[in-house]
């Protein structure tokens, strides 16, 4: 394939003069094309790329940076993306980038990412499930074929600065001008066997927040025999139920329908919330690590009791409890205590997974606590808020502090497998 080559580039002009000095005459029988003079020296270049997505859907963009061997700055790509999925933003960032190696001439090219997904997919590690995805992961294979060596790198969010924020000011001009339309562009998932939530997140620009979120998926463990007899259950070690096991692999099939590819699982130590978060790993690949600030309520006495119990032996206790965040059950913990432990294992969360998609397998307090921090509400939350047994709910908070609750007490998995309580 014969082109015109950039007259500054590794095929211009100038470079044939230089090496024609170098080498006392001009060379023969090498074909110009996209790429160097095979076999005189190799070109190495570092792609870093990004994409983003403020509401996942939403408006959304991508930056790549080219740099050379030395880590010189050679090219800037960046753009607009409309309403789309973060995955989506962060394949279109390495394309472009993989086009401007190739414009460059690169026969080495390491590909530096801060999406796992994008690396494991590119390495042939993980399936590209996502029908949207697979188009573009079949371009930049293409591009990877042609450019030669090429070696795909996952590089922390905090070495990826350049390219996000040529991202982040792609979307911040898309914003200005009005381009980003609604939801369910291309790449907006719904729900579905191949889908992510049933429903359409708002974007970051309708609502003023500013940066990029950490979205928290949270979901509830599966049913045990103390759910079943309506028992307080809080610090009891009790296992999943049969049924509770086959309520989890649904969640897990549900979460690997999202195409979330190795996100982080955090859960509850104790053995319904770890054997729920299970299965949702074997699914989707991720790592699994315990948090202690996401275990139940502290029941104290009332542990083990029925809510009948409970007010028989208590009653004007637990009148007072039903009504009051601060009352503590005899020995145990209050709401309100629950509140404030969840709000530092929530801030512990968003400072360690800045940026990112979490998947968090709790209680039922404990998340109703995450949904009244992302809604900015009061207690009451507590009390009028019903979460089903491995129910899905997601809220993302940004940097800048404002928070979006997308998703409260989602079973579509549940009823669409059987497995609904």
């Amino acid at each position: 394939m014969r082109c015109v080559p950039d007259r500054t580039g590794p095929c211009g002009a100038r470079a044939r003069r230089r090496r024609r000095r170098r080498r006392g005459g001009p060379l023969r029988g090498v074909r110009c094309d996209s790429r160097p003079y095979q076999g005189i020296r190799a070109v190495k270049l570092v792609v870093e790329a990004d994409g983003g997505s403020r509401g996942n859907p939403g408006p959304a963009g991508y930056g790549a940076v080219l740099r050379g061997d030395g880590g010189a700055v050679l090219a800037e790509r960046s753009g607009g993306l409309g309403v789309t999925t973060n995955n989506v933003a962060e394949y279109r960032g390495m394309i472009a980038g993989l086009e401007a190696a190739l414009e460059y001439g690169g026969t080495e090219v390491r590909v530096r990412l801060d999406s796992k997904l994008v690396v494991e997919q590119m390495c042939g590690r993980w399936k590209v499930k996502n029908e949207t995805l697979r188009p573009m992961h079949t371009r930049a294979t293409d591009l990877v074929n042609r450019l030669g060596a090429v070696t795909f790198e996952w590089i922390p969010r905090a070495e990826n600065t350049h390219a996000d924020r040529l991202a982040n000011a792609a979307m911040d001009e898309q914003a200005g001008d009005g381009s980003a339309q609604a939801p369910n562009a291309a790449g907006a998932e719904t729900a579905g066997s191949d889908s992510t939530a049933s429903t359409t997140p708002a974007s970051a620009s309708w609502t003023g927040a500013l940066g990029r979120p950490t979205r928290l998926i949270l979901l509830r463990h599966g049913q045990t025999a103390m759910s079943v007899d309506r028992r307080y259950s809080g610090g009891g070690d009790v296992p999943l139920t049969d049924l509770g096991v086959r309520q989890a692999e649904a969640a897990g099939k549900r979460l690997a329908s999202m195409d979330l590819g190795g996100v982080p699982v955090l859960c509850s130590p104790l053995q319904r919330t770890r054997r729920t978060a299970e299965a949702v790993v074997s699914q989707t690949g991720s790592e699994l690590r315990a948090h202690e600030g996401l275990v139940e309520t502290d029941f104290g006495a009332w542990e083990g009791l029925t809510f009948r119990e409970a007010a028989e032996q208590y009653p004007e206790l637990h009148r007072s409890w039903l009504g009051d965040p601060d009352v503590e059950p005899p020995g145990g913990e209050s709401l309100n205590a629950v509140y404030e432990r969840v709000s530092v294992a929530c801030t512990d969360i968003l400072a360690r997974y800045a940026a990112e998609t979490v998947v968090l397998v709790s209680h039922v307090t404990p998340i109703k606590a995450l949904l009244r921090l992302g809604l900015g509400v009061g207690p009451a939350v507590f009390y009028r808020l019903h979460l089903d047994l491995a129910s899905l709910s997601i809220v993302e908070f940004y940097p800048d502090g404002n928070a979006s609750v997308h998703l409260v007490n989602d079973t579509a998995h549940l009823s669409a497998t059987g497995v609904l309580e």
